[in-house]
């Protein structure tokens, strides 16, 4: 039933990002490009996902289980540092130099052509690189 339920949210999800725009990489650099020919349309998607996830969040403090059963994760840290900010500014570059991130990039395997399954091969190297560099012995087949 997991297994089911975890198909049908990724489709749900990847669905909702071709159908907001999130995989038009023209849209998504357009979006962050704040002092250029800046399109804000992107903002609206952003603030329909984060004002429901407001309401979950709420939700599941209250909860000990998530709704299948099994354990909620709880956040190892809130603690901001160096690596936080490092890894959230390469982010962010990454995303408006490609006008792609993780979710996106899956998206559009589907229908991107080679340059789709380029980036998404590049975006799991560097993933695969960085656990093994700096986190040696996490990096899971």
């Amino acid at each position: 039933m997991r297994l089911l339920i975890s198909l049908l949210s990724g489709a749900l999800f990847g669905l909702g990002l071709i159908v907001s725009g999130m995989t038009d990489t023209a849209k998504v650099q357009g979006w962050l490009d704040l002092f250029g020919n800046w399109d804000p349309t992107l903002a609206f998607v952003l603030g329909g996902a984060i004002i429901p996830m407001l309401f979950a969040w709420r939700i599941a403090e209250r909860r000990k289980t998530a709704v299948l059963g099994n354990s909620i994760p709880v956040p190892v840290t809130s603690h901001i540092d160096r690596q936080l900010v490092l890894g959230s500014g390469f982010f962010g570059v990454g995303w408006a130099l490609a006008g792609l991130c993780p979710g996106p990039a899956m998206a559009v395997l589907g229908y991107g052509g080679a340059d789709a399954f380029i980036f998404f091969g590049a975006m799991a190297a560097g993933m695969i690189g960085y656990r093994a560099i700096f986190r040696p012995g996490a990096v899971a087949a």
